[in-house]
């Protein structure tokens, strides 16, 4: 399938407005980094505790900003921000930076106290049914069952319990605002309902999700993922070289670069975290872009075995309108599933694919305006130095053929 067939649009006549574009992106990405600081490393890679909560409504970011720096327990800087996304409502993400990893366990406990200190009803004596494990809301119950004349052994107690855990995440995301959403629940009968009025309350948050990662591991996953990234810049820059020429596999690398280094500088411009799931889609972006540069390299060698005595930037330009149809469709699909990932996939893949969305922008212009007159710019100026030394012993000789062509008129 052709979407562009017989184009001959003058690509490489117009690259300089890309490569301005490109170099202002560079430079803003390097200006954003140097004013912040250097780039917003996630938990994975600076170490701390990351803990994820959900509000029964608009979570009161400044209540518990104050709540979590006025806690004596937890040590470190503590962010509090909106988690943001199609999937994602009424969820706070709160957040330590350590440099001990013997604290982590003590902050994730303080945020716990803070939370329900701030939120919660802590001097009730009641169990939260929003944030509590299956094997304590069994124990809370246990005796308040048989004290209501509820008949029920104890792998009836364990499956109750876990059921009510499992029925309240699954239907709705671990948070409940009222007992009566529980009437549904297999082996609910008006007894049990009554038993846990009494003998449990429901906060209006529930933690989703608690990472943690100390700061050596956090170190070695940043060194790492940097690691691997040059790994398969290298590994490709040999293989293009081995296929191709030696300029081509530095042209497509240099292009892989640029997109790498142009993504990372938005990621800081947008005030975006790097993770363990950024370094994924950058490795990723790494093997997109490249594939497709070595399909227009792959077709400019084509065109260059029937069409030699024809100028470089004339083939190369025929090779990108050969390819245009494939790459258009390639990219513009693979965009709009980024984009479905980006606009609905809530904030687990946000990272991710709001890298994938730079970078495929910016990666499927490269292989054209920026790899291509890589190439034709190195060819030029060898071209330009053949020419050099052929005209230098021309201009040597031509004092002698004229002194020669003087004596004999004489």
């Amino acid at each position: 399938m052709e979407l562009f067939k017989n184009t001959n649009y003058d690509f490489l006549g117009k690259k300089w407005p890309f490569i301005i574009a490109s170099l202002v992106l560079t430079v803003a990405g390097f200006l954003s980094i140097a004013m912040k600081g250097g780039l917003k490393y996630g938990i994975d890679f600076k170490g701390g505790a990351l803990m994820t909560v959900k509000f029964a409504y608009e979570p009161p970011l400044d209540k518990i900003r104050s709540a979590m720096k006025n806690s004596s327990q937890i040590k470190g800087d503590v962010s509090v921000q909106n988690f943001t996304g199609a999937t994602a409502q009424n969820e706070v993400e709160i957040g330590t930076e350590l440099q001990e990893e013997a604290q982590l366990n003590i902050n994730r406990q303080a945020m716990e106290d803070v939370l329900k200190a701030t939120f919660g009803q802590p001097g009730s004596g009641k169990l939260d049914l929003n944030n509590t494990s299956s094997q304590a809301l069994a124990d809370r119950l246990r005796d308040p069952l048989a004290r209501a004349g509820v008949a029920m052994s104890e792998q009836q107690l364990q499956k109750l319990a876990a059921g009510l855990l499992d029925y309240i995440n699954g239907k709705y995301s671990g948070l409940i605002a009222d007992f009566n959403q529980l009437t549904s629940v297999p082996g609910m009968n008006s007894a049990i309902m009554n038993t846990l009025r009494q003998e449990c309350y429901l906060a209006p948050f529930h933690e989703m999700k608690v990472e943690m990662v100390g700061p050596k591991v956090g170190a070695e996953l940043r060194n790492k993922a940097v690691l691997a990234t040059l790994y398969a810049l290298a590994g490709m820059l040999a293989y293009i070289a081995f296929r191709f020429e030696w300029i081509y596999g530095l042209g497509a690398v240099i292009a892989c670069f640029h997109d790498t280094i142009i993504t990372i500088g938005l990621f800081s411009i947008f005030n975006e975290d790097i993770s363990m799931t950024v370094i994924a889609a950058l490795l990723t972006l790494v093997g997109y872009s490249m594939n497709d540069t070595i399909v227009i390299f792959d077709r400019i060698r084509e065109n260059l075995k029937v069409s030699r005595r024809e100028p470089l930037e004339a083939v190369m330009n025929r090779a990108v309108n050969q390819t245009l149809s494939r790459t258009v469709m390639t990219s513009g699909l693979t965009f709009l599933t980024v984009i479905a990932l980006f606009l609905f996939g809530g904030p687990v893949l946000h990272g991710f694919s709001f890298a994938l969305v730079c970078g495929i922008i910016v990666g499927t212009y490269s292989s054209v305006f920026v790899a291509s007159p890589i190439v034709l710019f190195w060819h030029n100026y060898t071209d330009r130095n053949k020419n050099v030394r052929k005209a230098a012993p021309v201009l040597a000789t031509a004092p002698r053929t004229t002194d020669a062509v003087k004596s004999s008129k004489r």
